[in-house]
Order: C-alpha cells, then structure tokens, then sequence
C-alpha cells in the first residue's frame, strides 16, 4: 500500500476468527482478503499482522486498507473462514460463538467511526447473500440506535458460558445452527477475581479496558482489550 499518497483513506479490520493450530488454514484466510475478484493482488490492501495461539486455537488477522475497499476484503477472508472452519469440530480456551467470531472495524487515517459502522453494517449484509444461514450480532457503531459496547453484546448473548443457542435471536440473520458454540474452560476464581478488578465495569477498574481469565500454557492468563481511552484522573476528579 503506498504511503505517498495524498488523502488515503484507510481503515483496518482485526479479523478474529477460531482456528490457530492449522497454519495453512489461516495463510489462506489472509490470502482471501489480498485478492481482487480477477485474482490479482489488491494494490491497497495490506494484512499487517496475523497472531495466532495454539491454545486459543484463535487468530487476529490485522487487514488495512482504504474504506471503501475494506469490506469486500474482510467479506473474502470470511467466506474463506466460514469454508474452512467447522464449529462443531472446534477446540480451545478462549469463548467463541463462531468461525468468524469478531469483525471490529477501526479509524486509522482520515475515517471517523461512524464510517467504519456503515462498513460494518454493509459487510453484515453482504454476509447474509453470501452464507446462507448466517447470524449477526452488531455491536458498537454498527448497532444503530443503540450501539451497545461489545461486553454489552457478550454479556447478553452469554458469550462467557453459553452452551444452547437455539434461543438466540442475531439482529440479522437466522438463528445459530449447530457449527456455532463455546469451548469449554476451567474454574479460574481468582483469575476471574482479577479480571473483574481491573475492568472498567469495576468502580476502581481501568476506564474503556475490558478483561477476562482462562487457561493458557499451563498458567492463568488475564486477556484485556483496550476499548476506549479515557483520562483516568479526569474521570474520578
């Protein structure tokens, strides 16, 4: 992607999705999002980063590109997820709903939020053509009018230690069929402890930083995400 270009107008999308311990299967997920329809290398669309954990059997793939190129990228890597990964074969510690769990579309350059929404809610859509009995959760500027924050969204659809999803209603999208479903964890109290001291939810927690506790290579991890940046001292004077 060329950086000289004046007025680029770029946006990235940090892909989760549920396989990590099959490497192909990955790459070609990355490869997907770098193609153009004819088969040719996309000029300005990059895959920055692609981290994978073997325990999760989670990847994030990291794909930048201009706005208005972005979700049809992000669309052909997810075709290519929804292909290659099957749910109901899955394993891991970290909570999943699907192959493709997570599609966060962020600002990089010259792009506020509320586009990268309408980019979410166009690649929702695209979605539903494309795979059949797909379901949808939005969350953030994607879910108008409400834009509830994404542990909102999890907290609701029992991300954490849902097990029976035949009650869930996507906001697009059929109901989940049996591919979706949540890895089993260990008891982890007081990782779990931990967690919930350092959330933001916490009166005494870490403003727009959410986190959570499970198994990783033999120990306790505490995962967080930073969601928002907010002035900690601001906020409690």
């Amino acid at each position: 992607m060329s950086s000289s270009r004046l007025g680029l107008r770029l946006a990235a999308c940090l892909l989760n999705i549920s396989e990590a311990r099959r490497k192909n299967i990955v790459e070609n997920i990355a490869k997907a999002a770098l193609l153009e329809k004819n088969g040719q290398t996309h000029p300005e669309v990059s895959v920055l980063n692609i981290f994978s954990d073997r325990d999760y059997n989670r990847s994030v793939i990291t794909i930048a590109a201009s706005v208005d190129d972005l979700g049809n990228s992000v669309l052909a890597a997810c075709l290519e997820a929804f292909q290659s990964i099957n749910m109901e074969l899955q394993e891991g510690v970290h909570p999943c709903l699907g192959a493709v769990d997570l599609i966060p579309i962020y600002p990089l350059s010259g792009v506020s939020v509320e586009e990268c929404g309408a980019v979410a809610r166009s690649l929702a859509e695209s979605l539903l053509l494309h795979v059949p009995g797909c379901s949808l959760f939005l969350f953030g500027e994607a879910d108008l009018p409400e834009k509830r924050t994404l542990v909102q969204r999890r907290k609701q659809l029992g991300w954490f230690t849902r097990r029976d999803f035949s009650t869930l209603e996507p906001d697009l999208g059929a109901a989940p069929a049996r591919r979706c479903g949540l890895t089993d964890s260990q008891d982890l109290a007081v990782g779990k402890e931990i967690a919930a001291a350092i959330r933001g939810s916490s009166v005494n927690g870490l403003k727009g930083v959410q986190a959570m506790a499970f198994p990783h290579e033999g120990k306790i991890e505490i995962a967080c995400n930073v969601e928002s940046f907010e002035d900690q001292e601001a906020t409690e004077t």
